[in-house]
């Protein structure tokens, strides 16, 4: 498995503590490097599935050949522009869970992504955002470019959702669960 953020985050104790159960369908949108896709293909095991997502068909290629060395045939890559709603092309009200993690601070338009995390989930379905806490540090986007708690939160409500929880995201990081109602 990809270890290259694990530095600064733990994607199996981020995944753990959303609860995600044998064959469930989970997208994870901006997958990057595919440390998250590779913590909750894990945790649904052979019967889930999981949706790698992102704009950069390299860091897709290289999540793909990592599973592929790894013997893992539930990660599912896939191209997908995340601020056109229903551009990933995952059917409507399929999904058990969606992440976000570190990617707000890249997109122009943020409400779009959580317009398609509502639109991907299932009702119930889980919404996890995992962001950079405020601050210059040494690692991460600069503070002008980081997404506040608050900001997340009023971006999630707008759409729908309702915090369930705040989670533990490491020392750099901040974790909020929703639920799509």
């Amino acid at each position: 498995m990809p270890q290259q953020d694990s530095q600064f985050l733990n994607p199996d104790q981020i995944i753990k503590q959303i609860n995600l159960s044998a064959g469930a369908q989970v997208a994870d949108l901006g997958c990057g490097t595919g440390y998250m896709s590779f913590a909750a293909s894990h945790a649904v095991g052979a019967k889930g599935r999981v949706y790698a997502v992102d704009v950069q068909k390299a860091v897709l290629e290289q999540v793909k050949k990592e599973a592929q060395v790894e013997g893992i045939t539930n990660i599912i890559t896939m191209w997908s522009d995340l601020e056109v709603i229903g551009a990933t092309k995952i059917a409507t009200m399929s999904l058990d869970a969606v992440l976000l993690v570190n990617i707000l601070f890249l997109l122009k338009d943020k409400s779009a992504v959580f317009s398609e995390a509502k639109r991907a989930l299932k009702k119930e379905g889980t919404l996890l955002v995992v962001d950079w806490l405020p601050g210059n540090t040494a690692i991460g986007p600069p503070a002008s470019s980081r997404v506040s708690k608050d900001t997340v939160m009023g971006l999630a409500s707008g759409v729908g959702f309702v915090q369930e929880k705040e989670i533990n995201a490491g020392s750099y990081h901040f974790g909020l669960v929703f639920k799509q109602q």
